[in-house]
């Protein structure tokens, strides 16, 4: 089955004030069933200057849960959007520098 992957990222200043929050898309994916309360593993995130990126940096990978299932069936076909559990981001502290 196609899923398309979220997450929501908050991203904060050193003193925990929200600057934004985003819904950084990890992709369209051909998966097995997949359910709430099941993880995936995938590229940490981090940021490049106010942009959200993958670290792939190595050793860089996080375990992250499946908080939701949504099955769009407005649209032809149905779209399946699965939404990770919600992760913040420091601005300065978890900036990945430039990736080649």
């Amino acid at each position: 089955m196609q899923y398309s992957i979220y997450q929501s990222v908050k991203l904060v200043d050193m003193n925990d004030e929200i600057m934004s929050e985003v819904l950084f898309d990890h992709g369209q994916h051909e998966l097995v069933a997949l359910s709430v309360g099941s993880s995936v593993i995938t590229h940490q995130l981090g940021l490049r200057q106010f942009e959200v990126v993958y670290d792939k940096r190595e050793g860089k990978q996080q375990r992250v849960k499946i908080v939701d299932i949504e099955t769009d069936l407005m649209q032809v076909p149905a779209a399946t959007r699965v939404y990770l559990e919600p992760v913040t981001l420091i601005i300065g502290q978890h900036d990945v520098g430039e990736i080649y």
